[in-house]
């Protein structure tokens, strides 16, 4: 199951990506928002990193307007790895080296097609655990040592 979210400022964006992915045949979880009144990116943020976090879902995306905000809040989260991304090499890198499990895109800089193709290879891509294992479990202790 994949968990779906954004701000208001996302919103367009989150609705067509929900399309994709149904249409995908992929179950999805959306936490919102439903309409283009204010909300904080804080809360969709939370919502999502908390649902893989208790393995109600496997990954997250968010969309809000530049990314990066909402990813920041993600990644607050023990366990969680929220990548920005505007592009497929991204994407695809973004599973394969640090196996991230909520991307972020922006509503200003990415269109439709580009998410879909954003989405495509973020989902198709599986981590490199023979060329990367060494700097995720870094990555893990790090969180461990910071994230009490």
């Amino acid at each position: 199951m994949i968990a779906l979210g954004s701000d208001h400022e996302g919103y367009h964006l989150k609705e067509d990506i929900k399309k994709y992915l149904i249409e995908l045949g992929l179950e999805v979880k959306d936490f919102g928002t439903t309409n283009e009144e204010f909300i904080d990116y804080n809360l969709i943020a939370k919502d999502v990193a908390n649902s893989i976090q208790k393995n109600e879902c496997d990954k997250g995306i968010l969309v809000s307007k530049i990314g990066s905000e909402i990813a920041i809040c993600a990644n607050k989260f023990k366990g969680i790895r929220c990548a920005v991304c505007l592009e497929e090499f991204t994407a695809k890198n973004s599973k394969t080296n640090i196996d991230a499990n909520i991307i972020a895109i922006p509503e200003c800089l990415v269109g439709t097609g580009a998410a879909v193709n954003i989405i495509r290879n973020w989902i198709a891509s599986d981590f490199s655990s023979s060329r990367h294992l060494d700097e995720l479990n870094t990555l893990k202790e790090i969180e461990k040592e910071n994230m009490k």
